[in-house]
């Protein structure tokens, strides 16, 4: 009797993907695109952009596919390869600044927990400069620390805790704005 593999590894795959098997890149494509298209959209406003980029994220993780080492997960590997092509594509676009200043402020900015879905705060996320908005997603949802940030990005320690300082803040004041407006309405 033989037994039908419902569910092929990602290491099966990658091994298959190293000897150019077409069919096993379309897997990890297929497996892996939604993803990574929600990770180039965390950091790229507009769609469209977010999936060329995603696409040239899988043509860099393939082309480099050799250097992956099997010791972490091959999604955790594909996931830094898309936040760096975004980052890649928002300084090609000159979309990305910061403000450099002497000294980070440090006080904690808070967020209170709000009934707000997903969508929403990734359209406040969105309103946020590419700057902010690049530091904040690396620190509390990619989970970089700031020093990992600063060296990815080109920037010093004090900028990037400035920057998420200032996201933070700015969320904030567009969350208070937002209720102000709705205690007015009703």
């Amino acid at each position: 009797m033989k037994i039908i593999a419902l569910h092929t590894s990602d290491d099966a795959l990658i091994k298959k993907a190293l000897r150019n098997d077409a069919k096993a890149e379309e897997a990890l494509y297929n497996r892996h695109a939604a993803k990574m298209l929600g990770v180039c959209r965390t950091y790229i406003k507009d769609m469209h952009y977010a999936e060329d980029v995603m696409i040239q994220g899988f043509t860099r993780a393939f082309d480099s596919l050799s250097r992956f080492r099997f010791e972490g997960s091959f999604e955790g590997w594909l996931r830094r390869i898309m936040i760096r092509e975004a980052i890649d594509f928002l300084r090609s676009r000159k979309q990305l600044h910061f403000a450099e200043i002497e000294e980070a402020e440090t006080m904690q900015a808070y967020i209170a927990e709000s009934d707000h879905d997903i969508e929403f705060l990734q359209l406040l996320i969105d309103n946020l400069p590419n700057g902010y908005k690049t530091v904040l997603i690396m620190f509390t949802v990619e989970g970089y620390n700031h020093k990992e940030i600063a060296e990815m990005l080109g920037i010093t320690e004090s900028t990037s805790k400035s920057q998420l300082f200032k996201a933070r803040k700015m969320l904030q004041e567009q969350l208070a704005s937002l209720q102000k407006k709705e205690n007015e309405t009703v």
